[in-house]
C-alpha cells in the first residue's frame, strides 16, 4: 500500500473515494477513528492509502479533478 492523499477535510476523502471507485480503483482509509484522540474535531487528518500498482493511476484521476496530493 502507498499513500495516495493525506487531508482533514473528509469531504475530499468522500471525493478521491468516488472517483477512484468509478475508476475501480480500491483504496483504504486509514487514521478514520483518530477523531476520538481529538475530540472530533478534525484536527489529525486522515490517510487514503493504494495498491502500489495503481497508484500513478490514482494520483492522475485525482489530479485531474482538481485534488492536490500529499
Amino acid at each position: 500500500m502507498k499513500e495516495l492523499l493525506r487531508t482533514t477535510d473528509p469531504t475530499v476523502i468522500a471525493f478521491a473515494q468516488a472517483l477512484l471507485q468509478g475508476e475501480g480503483i480500491t483504496a483504504f482509509v486509514m487514521d478514520v477513528h483518530m477523531s476520538i484522540l481529538d475530540g472530533g474535531i478534525g484536527a489529525l487528518p486522515r490517510r487514503m492509502m493504494v495498491h502500489e500498482k495503481d497508484h500513478f493511476m490514482a494520483s492522475s484521476i485525482l489530479t485531474d479533478n482538481g485534488l492536490s496530493l500529499s
